[in-house]
């Protein structure tokens, strides 16, 4: 079926005409794109609109301090959600009957948690809550989001990541970086699709990586900098996508530092030559690892270099997009100087 896509708003003080339509849709032919970004809202309007036309609700760049239940619940249709850059505390419970929700934009807020409700959110493929709060994730966020493909948490206060995350198999990107990290789940071996890991900058509380993460197979970048590892697991070494390989920042000696700073090639062939100088020595545990590697195909006793060059990555990367016009609202004068600095820990 053919829907047309619509924009609606309501007229700004910069005379920008954002119109909201107030007659009765039908929600089967016509889909609708709101914009009320950038508009200093501290509340939203309430004028009359049938909600379940809309695909698309922009709210980002406000200074929202919550979201009403009652308009969430009737944005039956909503694809993508986007509420980043406001002061939101909470999401509400109703936000659980999107059922239709695609991409659900939530970053630079004050959330400490997520509603256990999201786990409703379904058709969700896109979940980005970077630059809040949180403390935890559901923990059945994993086994009942099966569609997501990526996960941004990234600078938030998260001490793990829910053992249901292992069951993301549709995942390709995970992004946890900078916050407090102490562990990964175990049993990564379901991320068959995940295609970039970045744990980076979790500081003094990473202290090591799980073996299994030598069965993501579709593994292309890896970023472990910037935490207290001190020895990578040998089964990085059967990595064979593996394209990048971030470490610097960690008080490595397994592999040494002469053999980091050979390359990429060289430290995987290092890793594996471990693994078989040292299989018939491994505790039962370790054996049984080696078994879902050979399963998985990503060890077979040596590491084939591939045509194509990989490298470790040398220097520190800064968050992508920070000081982007997408981030700016987050440093607005009101946020920089509160009372409670929207950076404090």
């Amino acid at each position: 079926m053919m829907y047309e896509h619509q924009h609606v708003g309501i007229s700004d003080n910069k005379g920008r005409q954002m119109r909201l339509d107030d007659s009765d849709h039908d929600s089967s032919t016509k889909l609708e794109i709101v914009d009320l970004s950038g508009l200093s809202l501290d509340s939203l309007p309430n004028p009359p609109l049938n909600l379940a036309t809309i695909c698309k609700l922009d709210l980002s760049n406000n200074n929202l301090q919550n979201i009403p239940e009652s308009l969430t619940a009737r944005l039956l249709n909503v694809i993508v959600l986007d509420v980043h850059s406001n002061q939101l505390k909470c999401l509400p419970n109703s936000i659980g009957c999107l059922s239709k929700l695609k991409i659900l934009n939530v970053s630079g807020n004050l959330l400490q948690q997520l509603p256990r409700t999201i786990d409703n959110c379904r058709s969700l493929q896109e979940l980005n809550a970077n630059f809040n709060k949180l403390r935890q994730l559901p923990d059945n966020i994993g086994f009942e989001l099966v569609n997501l493909r990526k996960l941004s948490v990234n600078s938030n206060k998260l001490v793990f990541l829910p053992n249901s995350t292992s069951h993301l198999s549709n995942l390709r990107v995970l992004d946890a970086r900078l916050n407090c990290l102490r562990s990964l789940p175990e049993d990564l071996e379901n991320l068959v699709n995940l295609q970039i890991l970045n744990v980076s900058q979790n500081f003094q509380y990473l202290g090591s990586l799980p073996y299994s993460i030598g069965l993501l197979m579709s593994l292309v970048e890896l970023d472990v900098s910037y935490n207290k590892i001190t020895a990578l697991p040998d089964s990085i070494g059967c990595l064979k996508k593996l394209q990048k390989l971030s470490v610097e920042g960690n008080p490595l000696v397994s592999p040494p530092q002469e053999v980091m700073e050979q390359g990429l090639h060289v430290v995987k062939q290092y890793l594996c030559d471990n693994i078989n100088g040292t299989s018939h020595k491994q505790s039962n545990k370790k054996n049984s690892w080696l078994g879902k590697l050979a399963k998985c195909g990503t060890f077979s006793g040596s590491v084939k270099i591939p045509d194509r060059e990989a490298y470790i990555i040398p220097s520190y990367r800064p968050i992508d997009g920070l000081a982007s016009p997408r981030y700016m609202g987050m440093f607005s004068p009101k946020r920089l100087f509160s009372p409670k600095s929207y950076f404090s820990r």
